[in-house]
């Protein structure tokens, strides 16, 4: 899984939405850190990424921790990858992880974004709602 999480990695870092549509099923589940209810499915997650690309500023990835956790989706045990990560939108710096779930044939299957500290959660929100109301996605 570990080829996965670099792969993913690789796709955020490059900006590429195609490299990362190969990387999701097609039932994703995203669950962000501004929004009770998860993204579901790959045409939203999709959508979603291409917001998030647009609003992360310098967004770098600074670790690699792999393992296993009980996915929200299904409540069964998936092996997992956590991306420690830093950017900036509108000015303020985010500490965040990005917790990626696989299914058996290594694909992304579920996914959990953790972002600190509170007033970035906030301005991450505002953001990305900005950025999917102009894409016709909320």
């Amino acid at each position: 899984m570990r080829e996965t999480a670099e792969r993913f990695r690789a796709a955020v870092e490059k900006r590429d939405l195609c490299a990362l549509e190969d990387l999701f099923t097609e039932d994703i589940r995203l669950y962000s850190p501004v929004k009770f209810r998860p993204f579901e499915g790959r045409p939203m997650v999709l959508g979603l990424f291409g917001v998030l690309l647009r609003v992360f500023e310098d967004l770098r990835y600074v670790g690699h921790f792999d393992g296993a956790t009980q996915t929200s989706g299904d409540g069964t045990e998936a092996q997992a990858s956590v991306l420690p990560f830093r950017a900036t939108v509108d000015g303020k710096e985010i500490h965040g992880i990005d917790m990626l779930h696989f299914d058996g044939a290594g694909r992304i299957k579920e996914f959990t974004v953790m972002v600190r500290p509170r007033s970035a959660v906030h301005t991450l929100g505002q953001a990305v709602l900005a950025g999917l109301q102009a894409d016709g996605l909320a």
